[in-house]
Order: C-alpha cells, then sequence, then structure tokens
C-alpha cells in the first residue's frame, strides 16, 4: 500500500479540454457575428462611393472577399457545417434594414444606387455558395478510423 496520491494523467497533448474547446468555439462564432455586422456597416457606407462623379464599385468587391473570409473563418473556428449562418444573418437582417426606408424618408440602398443592388447579390450569393459548399463536403475523416 502506497502513501503517495495518485496522479490524474493530464490529456494527450493533441486534444485541448473540453471546456477550453467549447469556450474557443464559442468566442469564435461571437468574432463571426461581430463580423458579419462590421463588413455589412463597412460595405454599406461604400456602396455610395463616388470617383470623379460615378459611383465605384468596391463594395461589391468587398462583399465577395469578406463573406469568403468569414463563411472559412465561421466553420473553421465553430467546427460545424452550419456556422457559415453565423456571419450571414447579421449580415441579411442589416441589408434588409438598409433596403426599407424609413418613416422620414431615409434610404440606405436606393433602387437607383446598382452598386448597393450587386453588392447585395453579390453577398447573398457568397453566403449560398459557401454554405451549399459545406453540405456538399464529405464529412470530415476520423482520427484512426
Amino acid at each position: 500500500m502506497s502513501v503517495v496520491p495518485e496522479e490524474i494523467a493530464p490529456p494527450p497533448p493533441g486534444r485541448p479540454r473540453p471546456m477550453l474547446d467549447l469556450a474557443l468555439r464559442v468566442a469564435g462564432g461571437l468574432v463571426a457575428v461581430v463580423g458579419g455586422v462590421l463588413t455589412a456597416v463597412l460595405e454599406l457606407l461604400l456602396a455610395t462611393l463616388r470617383v470623379g462623379g460615378h459611383l465605384v464599385g468596391v463594395s461589391v468587391l468587398l462583399a465577395v472577399v469578406a463573406n469568403v473570409a468569414l463563411s472559412w473563418f465561421a466553420h473553421e473556428a465553430v467546427g460545424r457545417r452550419w456556422a457559415v449562418a453565423l456571419p450571414a444573418l447579421p449580415w441579411f437582417v442589416l441589408m434588409a434594414v438598409a433596403a426599407v426606408r424609413t418613416a422620414e424618408g431615409d434610404l440606405l440602398v436606393a433602387g437607383d444606387n446598382w452598386v448597393g443592388l450587386a453588392m447585395i447579390v453579390a453577398g447573398a450569393m457568397t453566403f449560398a455558395v459557401m454554405g451549399f459548399r459545406q453540405v456538399l463536403a464529405p464529412p470530415p475523416a476520423r482520427p484512426g478510423g
């Protein structure tokens, strides 16, 4: 009989602790949601950008690039296929709110602004394609299997 207490073996170095893993996934999901809000606001601000009196379509390019990056980040951070919805939902909500006229008559994305309309279509299609790719992706390989 030994008087020395048994030591509890730490988890293997390749796997994080379950609570730490959950906390990191939740934090990654929150970052994805905040990123969706911030990029939507930035894209709406740039939708009316003019150079020499002509609209510049920089927000369309930003919508595609940012939405691809946010979708990839959400999937990698959360580790679930449905995570692409985390940045997409606030982005869609802000675009819908921007397209509705207020009681005072203000409108963020007007029907005669081709950049704003193209930005909404391009951003929505980007999230749709990224979500569809996640649905069609093969299931991840299990270690040792």
